[in-house]
């Protein structure tokens, strides 16, 4: 067998509450694979039915028990010729993650409007679904340190289509500047990725108990930076996918020795399989989930809640960014839904509209933190037209009666390569949205004797 379990690994859990050695072993080296999607429940409303959630192309007949829209597929297929991933209609996403929905859903009222950090982001699984269950009225700013990571997140937030969301690429030692800033903290530390092992067998090569102290350190000195911008009474949600204490457990009795917070209990379904954790020091609470037991990954989380700090509104920062006039509103209108609440601010050429809970905030994490996207970049202005930019079709601003032109599935890939288009356009011309079982997919431009393709060159399918 090219790919053995290490045997640190094993002494290191057994005694663990919930592992079983055999059947651990028995579930890596004869892997069942799993593949799970977790729909876009605040987009294109006509995509899910009240009674079920339909799919063109998947039969979905189990449900992700802690996940209201989480659902496994039979068989994995292939994604990148589904329109509707394009789309942003549902996320790829690892089972035992979508766990996230329950600690948020247990640990605060998100009926209030909330400031949620998600710390360590790209590729956007997590912060997908945290947008998915924010309120309008509410804002998450979406982070990556690694720069080539942080431009697969923008994408994929981009094709979720929300306008209170905010990417940047900073540091975590970047975000104490905002002091008792945030609501909840999201923080999926980077880890010695063992609870992947069954995933990626590529990652036994690479596990080692050094590399488990590493990280344990790592994930501490990452806390330590980023604590500070969480309120009193923020709750903290850390995950790993690491199945070694020093990574989990220790790292929470670390956390209520060094700082002011206490550990949350969340419940938790019997039937889900999910193991209850006490730490040894401290009795901190967390979750284990260990693919014997659960049909997912291997996965740690845990919440805790920051008990000292300010909890009192700062007072906003006085912007300088650029307004558009009223020629420019003239023009941007008759583009967005009526009843969206955005606000709009101009970058450069482009105009970017956001959520109106942002406007007095933008000043602040502009003055602290490096933005690679704010809310939707709507497009291009001149002086008689809006060129629209590829955000505006993906997002939930759009007006429902814009020109728009159905494809078909090959029409549609043919769409995602960036190839050109054979379409009646019933002698229209100017912009138009193509869609994909009424889900947008982007621009075309309708001309004389040609359709101009807008898909963004650097997403476009090359398969």
């Amino acid at each position: 067998m090219d790919n053995y379990l290490p045997d640190e690994l094993l002494k290191k859990l057994a005694g663990i509450n919930g592992f079983n050695e055999a059947a651990f072993e028995q579930v890596h080296y004869h892997p069942q694979p799993i593949t799970s999607v977790r729909f876009n429940i605040k987009k294109h409303e006509q995509f899910l039915h009240s009674s079920a959630i339909t799919h063109p192309q998947f039969n979905l007949n189990e449900q992700v028990p802690w996940c209201a829209y989480g659902f496994y597929l039979n068989e994995r297929p292939q994604f990148t010729f589904d329109p509707l991933l394009h789309a942003g209609a549902y996320y790829v996403q690892e089972a035992s993650s979508m766990f996230l929905e329950q600690a948020l859903n247990q640990s605060v009222d998100r009926t209030q409007s909330l400031k949620v950090l998600d710390l360590c982001a790209a590729p956007g699984g997590k912060s997908t679904l945290i947008h998915s269950l924010l309120s309008d009225d509410s804002f998450l700013v979406s982070n990556e340190v690694i720069k080539s990571r942080a431009n697969i997140l923008c994408e994929n937030m981009t094709k979720w289509g929300g306008a209170n969301v905010v990417v940047c690429n900073n540091d975590p030692k970047d975000f104490a500047r905002l002091e008792s800033y945030f609501d909840v903290i999201v923080m999926d530390a980077p880890c010695s990725g063992s609870g992947l092992f069954r995933r990626d067998p590529n990652a036994i090569k690479e596990w080692s108990p050094e590399n488990v102290q590493l990280c344990s350190q790592r994930q501490q000195r990452i806390i330590a930076d980023v604590l500070p911008a969480l309120k009193a009474g923020g709750k903290l949600i850390y995950s790993t996918c690491s199945y070694s204490k020093e990574e989990n457990e220790e790292v929470l009795d670390w956390m209520m020795e060094e700082f002011s917070v206490e550990s949350l209990a969340l419940s938790v379904d019997k039937s889900w399989g999910i193991v209850h954790s006490v730490s040894e020091k401290h009795a901190a609470n967390g979750y284990r989930f260990y693919p014997d037991k659960v049909k997912g990954e291997g996965l740690f989380m845990a919440v805790l809640q920051k008990n000292d700090g300010t909890s009192t509104t700062r007072p906003s920062k006085k912007t300088n960014l650029t307004k558009p006039t009223k020629n420019d509103l003239a023009i941007l209108h008759p583009w967005i839904r009526e009843d969206a609440q955005v606000s709009f601010m101009k970058w450069k050429d482009d105009v970017l509209a956001f959520a109106t809970v942002m406007e007095n905030e933008m000043a602040l994490l502009q003055q602290h933190l490096y933005l690679k996207q704010v809310g939707v970049n709507m497009g291009q202005l001149t002086s008689s037209e809006l060129i629209p930019e590829h955000a505006l079709a993906t997002s939930r601003l759009l007006r429902a009666d814009v020109n728009s032109i159905s494809l078909n599935k090959e029409q549609a890939l043919g769409y995602l390569r960036k190839a050109d288009l054979s379409i009646d356009n019933e002698n229209k011309k100017g912009w138009a949205l193509v869609q994909y079982k009424e889900q947008a997919l982007g621009w075309v431009k309708l001309l004389q004797n040609r359709i101009n393709n807008y898909y963004p060159k650097e997403w476009r399918i090359l398969k």
